[in-house]
């Protein structure tokens, strides 16, 4: 009453000049406002009381509503559990806490369950057959810990069927194929079940045309170019000795050729892939290319088995080369070599493979016993060289060339199927002849992986080098030249720990700070969990975290890997 009122008396004030309607057929804004408000002069004062005695408790009641229910709907709205809805990342503080049942009870259900998938022959957990899957002496673990279980599956149902057992009874599960991981991927921190994928290990297809394979997750890549050679074709990524397609694809490794033929992501066409819950995904089909949503197969890449495990893989081949050569060039310093590299990549000369070993290296092939041939002790190149004879020919004479500007002490070079096996053997097993000469049984063994602008490499390595040299350890530092990643490996008595990690950590870091990375292609695993962050900083590993979290909300696959899911999961140190 009271607003209708005051509103009347403004309206007196205003004096239009016209009572007539703007238009005709309807009222001016005047003549609605006398029609409104004249009644209120001609109601009684009891009325014009009552009314605004019932405005005003109106206006107390709708005041009263509004405060009751707005802090209401902020509370329901502060109840919800906006971290699992609407975050996009995941804070380690955050993760919800692995409940797994890795109890006696359990377990003893769960092998009954799992042999009736895959048979009596299809269970061990022979105590030594246990250790070995977990832990070798080049793979960090934490102490003793192992799976209960060994489970050899057959095929993709059966890993399936596996899971679903696994994941019914919150039983964590480790896959495992050719064990030559570096980086502690293998190691069962939860217990649980080890999935052994060896009785997996057939070439399903080969399609010629296509240029393109089948594989099961336990076939290894020197069998697969022994067996496609008869065809003249050749898969590429050539990683240590033993290495199997599962643990490849798991590490996203490389090897020697990655310089002209780049890493596994590259020639991974698509996955079969068992989530933590058995669902069976296949990740793409067989084109070369394809925009179809998400890349899931980049996705299971390098995941080291943590998102879910690969039962088969489609792979691209290339033709096999038509000639090779192999050249080994020795310098004075890794500074010269590394030198001679640069000017190579400058100008675009596709090399199969460029590697450094420096003279710590040529020291360790000499006395491992692995090679026939003496090599010289100083910073050596070894070049691998393909194509037809004429574009080889070009090559060896421009590598020649580069080698003699920036000083070179010999060149040697052969075409001879026998001698370039023989050359490249040094290469090829220089890490194991350094692992050969431990000085104790007990000694332990440690590499980084480190990856470099190439403009940095030499500058780095000697920096590692010198690093070994003054705490009077026994190590040697090798290179993928071409592409900037080193190894920098180490053989130490346990009373030497702390000296040689810090050493691995000074190393790391020095590498991120040239703008590098931590793990060129041995991956993240268990060893190198807390530097990522250093590197890709916590946003992208909380990034990360909910990806896992997302596919694998149990935590059953590979749990603890890559990223932290606890705060305190026990393994802040694996040796």
């Amino acid at each position: 009453m009271f607003f209708r009122t005051a509103a009347l008396r403004s309206l007196n004030r205003w004096q239009s000049k016209t009572r007539e309607p703007p238009l005709t057929g309807k009222k001016s804004f005047r003549q609605y406002a006398d029609a409104y408000f004249q009644p209120v002069y001609r109601t009684s004062w009891k009325a014009r009381i009552g009314y605004s005695l019932t405005g005003a408790i109106s206006l107390m009641a709708l005041v009263e509503a509004v405060n009751h229910w707005i802090p209401e709907w902020r509370r329901r709205q502060d109840s919800l559990p906006i971290v699992a809805t609407a975050s996009s990342t995941l804070p380690l503080s955050k993760a919800p806490k692995p409940l797994h049942d890795v109890t006696d009870q359990n377990m003893s259900e769960a092998r009954k369950e799992l042999i009736g998938i895959v048979g009596r022959d299809g269970i061990d957990d022979t105590p030594s057959n246990l250790q070995s899957r977990s832990r070798t002496e080049w793979s960090p673990s934490p102490g003793s810990t192992c799976a209960a279980l060994i489970v050899f599956p057959h095929n993709t149902k059966d890993v399936s069927e596996i899971m679903k057992v696994c994941h019914r009874r919150r039983i964590p599960a480790t896959g495992f194929s050719g064990g030559t991981s570096l980086d502690g991927a293998l190691a069962s921190t939860r217990g649980g079940v080890c999935i052994d994928f060896s009785r997996m290990n057939r070439i399903l297809k080969i399609h010629v045309q296509d240029m393109d394979v089948v594989v099961q997750p336990s076939v290894g890549w020197e069998d697969l170019n022994a067996r496609l050679a008869e065809l003249d074709l050749f898969f590429p990524p050539d990683p240590g000795p033993g290495a199997q397609i599962g643990g490849m694809i798991g590490t996203g490794c490389s090897g020697t050729n990655a310089y002209r033929y780049g890493t596994m992501k590259d020639w991974v066409i698509s996955t079969t892939v068992v989530l933590a819950d058995g669902t069976i995904v296949k990740t793409r089909n067989r084109p070369r290319k394809s925009t179809a949503g998400y890349d899931l197969t980049r996705l299971i890449v390098g995941s080291s088995g943590t998102l879910g495990l690969v039962t088969e893989a489609v792979l691209k081949v290339t033709s096999k080369p038509e000639n090779e050569q192999v050249a080994v060039i020795t310098f004075p310093s890794s500074a010269k070599a590394v030198s001679t590299v640069i000017d190579v990549v400058q100008k675009g000369i596709m090399l199969a493979a460029v590697e450094l070993l420096d003279d710590n290296s040529i020291r360790a092939v000499n006395e491992g016993g692995y090679s026939n041939k003496e090599w010289k002790e100083t910073p050596t190149l070894f070049v691998k060289f393909s194509g037809t004879k004429n574009a080889v020919r070009e090559q060896v004479d421009v590598m020649k060339t580069l080698a003699e500007k920036h000083d070179r002490e010999s060149f040697e070079s052969s075409s001879d199927p026998e001698q370039i096996a023989a050359l490249w053997t040094a290469r090829k097993t220089a890490l194991w002849s350094l692992i050969a000469q431990k000085r104790d049984p007990d000694d332990k063994f440690v590499s980084t992986d480190v990856a470099v602008p190439i403009s940095r490499l030499a500058e780095i390595m000697e920096e590692a080098n010198s690093k070994i040299k003054v705490a009077g350890l026994l190590g040697s530092t090798l290179g993928h030249a071409g592409d900037g990643n080193f190894h920098t490996s180490i053989l130490y008595a346990q009373k030497d720990k702390v000296t040689v990690d810090k050493i691995i950590a000074d190393i790391q870091r020095r590498g991120i700070e040239m703008e590098g990375t931590v793990t060129g292609e041995h991956g993240i695993g268990l060893a190198l969990r807390d530097i990522l962050k250093v590197e890709l900083g916590e946003g992208a590993v909380d990034m990360m975290r909910q990806i896992k979290f997302a596919l694998d909300p149990l935590c059953l696959l590979n749990c603890d890997k890559i990223v932290r899911v606890e705060p305190d999961d026990g393994q802040q140190e694996a040796t």
